[in-house]
């Protein structure tokens, strides 16, 4: 059986081969080890822009006449840019939400009255656009727009789980800075829909079967809710609790959540006590 060598010319032998071999790579080695300036290393990227959602914070009560007239405007602007864009609260408060006597309707609470003398309300109906100041309800369709094509600071998102059980709702919020450094306060607050109830209309009239969606039940972190200080690209998450009253259908329950400061609400968003939208 013949065997085949290849031959190695005398010029190149293993030795020098080997040499060779090293020198290339302690080459590499000094160029991959030539400084690179820190502001070559990294390039920041700004995080996307996040849309705004508008808060309408609605003052009203069962013995307001026009109070529904209201309630069909905040429906008409939720129809036309969403439910989860137009976050409506109805906070029954102040004297058309009691007796001629003084006596507390049921969808009346005493932290609703405590926002209805902070913003000095006059007059119902009377609502308050992403804490901008009191406004008459056909002005408002005018400041949602103008709200809506400004940009937010920063996204935020609710994750509440509910416990039928203990009636203990534990609520996970995470929020992300999208432009600069944003301070103020994280408020959470529990809203229900489908409440049978009367309520005094418009044509002088008393509705025992009127529907009230959005009432505004209570806070879950205090009335005047929580200090944040969230910076462009960071995130937080924070956890917060609250015992469901026993006359208040889960099933029928939002938590809604907003950043404000001075200048008015940063965001808003919301989220089904039994429908966590978590991304």
């Amino acid at each position: 059986m013949r065997k085949y060598f290849h031959h190695i010319p005398s010029f190149l032998n293993v030795r020098s081969l080997t040499g060779a071999v090293s020198s290339a790579l302690m080459a590499l080695m000094l160029v991959a080890c030539d400084p690179v300036d820190e502001a070559d290393r990294l390039i920041y990227v700004k995080p996307v822009s996040a849309s705004r959602n508008v808060l309408i914070e609605d003052f009203t009560g069962q013995r307001c006449v026009n109070c529904p007239n209201a309630t069909l405007e905040i429906e008409r602007l939720m129809a036309q840019y969403g439910g989860d864009t137009i976050i409506a609260v109805g906070i029954h408060s102040g004297p058309f939400a009691k007796s001629v006597r003084g006596v507390p309707y049921s969808l009346y609470t005493a932290e609703g009255d405590e926002y209805f003398n902070y913003w000095k309300v006059e007059s119902q109906p009377k609502g308050v656009v992403d804490r901008l100041g009191t406004s008459d309800y056909p002005s408002w369709s005018t400041i949602v727009r103008d709200e809506l094509s400004k940009t937010a600071p920063l996204n935020m998102v609710l994750a509440p789980y509910y416990d039928a059980a203990s009636r203990k709702l534990d609520v996970i919020v995470t929020i992300a800075g999208t432009d600069g450094r944003t301070q103020g306060k994280l408020q959470l607050w529990l809203v229900e829909d489908g409440i049978q109830a009367f309520q005094y209309m418009p044509d002088g009239s008393t509705n025992r079967e009127y529907i009230h969606n959005h009432v505004f039940r209570s806070s879950i972190n205090g009335t005047w809710g929580t200090d944040i200080t969230i910076d462009e690209g960071a995130s937080q998450e924070m956890h917060f609790e609250k015992t469901l009253d026993e006359a208040w259908v889960p099933e029928n329950m939002w938590v809604v959540g907003f950043v404000y400061n001075d200048h008015g609400v940063c965001q808003a968003t919301r989220n089904r006590l039994f429908a966590p939208n978590i991304p």
